[in-house]
């Protein structure tokens, strides 16, 4: 008599395998949460009574500024790493839909970044403590390149060609932009050779991937490493040597806007900043509402899912396809303006230090809408601008793992949420007519 094995089916096999994964990860959580509670918590910083202060204004001493707050550390910090501990106990043991997980995750990484804050603040009244204003604003700063990079994947990868090169685009932007400012000395030209910068390597990515059908992804990273040998080359040889006539930008001064500038906490740090953040989160809204409520969102989407059957009714590929390439160009292109001339006044070699990886995966978490990316990219970007944040606390943590943290927190978070994002559907595939 012979038996057989009946495998299971597949849906049960996938229900087991995630199981098992939702497991370990939850198990991952109550580990972490267990030292959040240990070392924020009960630490020797929040023991005796010490007071977590949190400042209120970026100019305390301004008339009428909000002073400092001050709450009992130990608590609140014991408080919010049970809560890491409660998360990851539910997604071990209750079955839970993947938006449950979605936002279980999101519940956890802001859980555990409060309980790390409350510690870092503690006892730091003499100082000033944990500047909100600042923080707020040191987000701004990291995330604003981490948001046009993200916005330029979108278009991309909706439309169905994968841009791994927007990294090579901040660079080919930082520097156009940079030299084209110190010669006519205008920020105005810097920003529109920044942009054109950009859409230049869009070009190249939008020739090479749907004419030629190179492998999207090596494609774009075969372009990072041309714009950086390049921008590396040229920086070395043109802009060093004469610093003062191609690497002596002007920069963007900031524009106050009067009324909303003076909201209490936010105010400063929101609205007293150059064009080139206003302009950011204004192309997050019209990035929105265009590729979700117009025509050119509709045929957009239709030829990032089904090229094919977008083409039977009209609808011409591949000329959608580059335009929509080298416009996104424009975009990652005004991000590296934002590092050369919106920030620092000089181009300087691999400034981006990899801000084009981190804005892919703000495009992945975000599920490839503009909103979501702009979410991600701030999560992102809070902690790109920690080590200034904390730069005055003397909370005794290595300035070299407070540089890490924007690299380590992108792996965890596309570690616990990829898996949970559906790309689309036709993205990496060349299309053919015939």
């Amino acid at each position: 008599m012979t038996t057989t094995s009946i495998a299971a089916p597949p849906s049960t096999a996938a229900a087991a395998r995630n199981g098992r994964a939702n497991l370990i990860a939850g198990l991952g959580q109550v580990v972490i949460g267990a030292y959040a509670i240990i070392a924020f918590g009960l630490g020797a910083r929040t023991h005796h009574d010490a007071k977590a202060a949190v400042g209120m204004a970026l100019n305390p001493n301004a008339p009428g500024a909000l002073g400092l707050e001050q709450f009992p550390a130990e608590p609140v910090a014991i408080a919010l790493g049970a809560v890491c501990v409660g998360c990851g106990l539910v997604r071990a043991f209750i079955p839970v839909s993947r938006y449950g997980r979605r936002w279980l995750t999101t519940g956890y990484v802001l859980a555990f970044v409060l309980a790390f804050l409350v510690w870092a603040a503690a006892g730091t009244s003499s100082r000033g403590g944990i500047s909100l204003p600042f923080a707020i604003q040191n987000t701004l700063i990291a995330a604003v390149p981490l948001i046009l990079g993200a916005l330029c994947g979108v278009i991309c990868e909706r439309s169905g060609v994968v841009n791994v090169a927007i990294e090579g685009q901040f660079l080919f932007g930082a520097f156009a932009g940079a030299m084209a400012a110190t010669m006519a000395n205008s920020v105005w030209v810097g920003l529109v050779a920044g942009c054109f910068g950009g859409a230049l390597l869009g070009s190249l990515l939008a020739v090479l991937a749907n004419r030629y059908h190179i492998e999207q992804v090596v494609l774009g990273v075969v372009l990072n490493v041309f714009a950086l040998g390049l921008t590396s080359f040229l920086y070395s040889q043109v802009l060093a040597p004469n610093q003062d006539s191609y690497n002596n930008p002007p920069i963007f001064q900031a524009i106050r806007i009067p009324g909303l500038a003076s909201i209490p906490v936010i105010g400063d740090a929101m609205f007293d900043n150059n064009i080139i953040l206003y302009a950011t989160f204004v192309i997050v809204v019209i990035l929105q509402i265009a590729l979700f409520r117009t025509r050119w969102g509709l045929r957009t989407r239709s030829v990032g899912e089904h090229p094919r059957a977008a083409d039977t009714v009209g609808i011409k590929v591949l000329g959608t396809r580059y335009r929509n390439v080298i416009a996104a160009g424009l975009i990652s292109g005004l991000g590296g303006v934002w590092l050369s001339i919106g920030q620092v006044g000089a181009f300087t070699t691999n400034m981006s230090s990899g801000k084009g990886f981190i804005a892919l995966a703000a495009l992945i978490v975000g599920r490839w809408s503009p909103l979501g990316s702009l979410g991600a990219a701030l999560l992102f970007g809070f902690f790109g601008g920690l080590g200034q944040t904390l730069s005055s606390l003397q909370t005794g943590v290595p300035s070299q793992f407070l540089s890490m943290a924007p690299y380590l927190v992108t792996v965890f978070v596309v570690a616990s949420l990829g898996g949970l994002v559906r790309p689309p559907a036709a993205e990496n595939q060349p299309f053919v007519k015939g």
